[in-house]
């Protein structure tokens, strides 16, 4: 049954249909709260909110892009989320395990085909991006979160976000500028073969 199909059953009340979207675009979900959010606890609870939210307004779906309309869903949800963290204490930037200690990286970024060395050095450099994508303020961070890490077209980003593509294009641009300028301030905190890459450049 194709993706069309799935959600007209969807929409008449068919949960097997909305579990199988829900399987095709869990993990895209929870990839884009988690970058927004920085969180992995948060961003499960973000994606399980969006699925809740999108389930409840299935029938208000009028065609276009599904993609577009659960990662508008998600996105909204995560910005809830940073309002909400602004009444209380800041969570730390670097994922934490359930023991509270610090995860070398996100389950859903490791590759068991790198070396551990490579692996590291991942994790190193996830980290700096992440930390930077963070201190973009939120509306630069959901722009860059769909169109560089989900690929997006600007088109769907701005469908996505009920923003102007001329907006879209914009605060790309100044975002893709902070955080150029933001891994430039850690770039001593970067992975050893990176921090060689960009000095032999000069």
């Amino acid at each position: 049954m194709d993706e069309s199909a799935l959600i007209r059953s969807a929409q008449k009340g068919d949960l097997d249909a909305f579990n199988r979207l829900v399987l095709a675009y869990q993990d895209m979900l929870y990839n884009t709260a988690y970058r927004v959010l920085g969180d992995p606890a948060l961003a499960a609870d973000a994606t399980q909110e969006a699925f809740i939210s999108a389930f409840n307004k299935l029938k208000s779906y009028r065609g276009g892009s599904f993609k577009a309309w659960l990662l508008r869903i998600v996105t909204n949800a995560c910005y809830d989320e940073l309002r909400r963290q602004k009444r209380r204490p800041q969570t730390p930037l670097a994922p934490l395990s359930e023991n509270d200690k610090e995860m070398e990286t996100p389950r859903w970024i490791a590759d068991p085909t790198a070396s551990p060395e490579a692996q590291l050095e991942k994790a190193e450099l996830d980290r700096a991006i992440q930390n930077c994508i963070e201190n973009l303020p939120p509306d630069f961070r959901a722009v860059v979160v769909l169109t560089e890490i989900q690929g997006l077209p600007y088109k769907e980003a701005a469908a996505a976000l009920k923003t102007p593509l001329g907006t879209i294009r914009s605060r790309l641009a100044r975002a893709r500028i902070r955080l150029r300028d933001c891994l430039q301030a850690i770039r001593e905190l970067l992975p050893a073969a990176f921090r060689l890459e960009e000095g032999s450049a000069l």
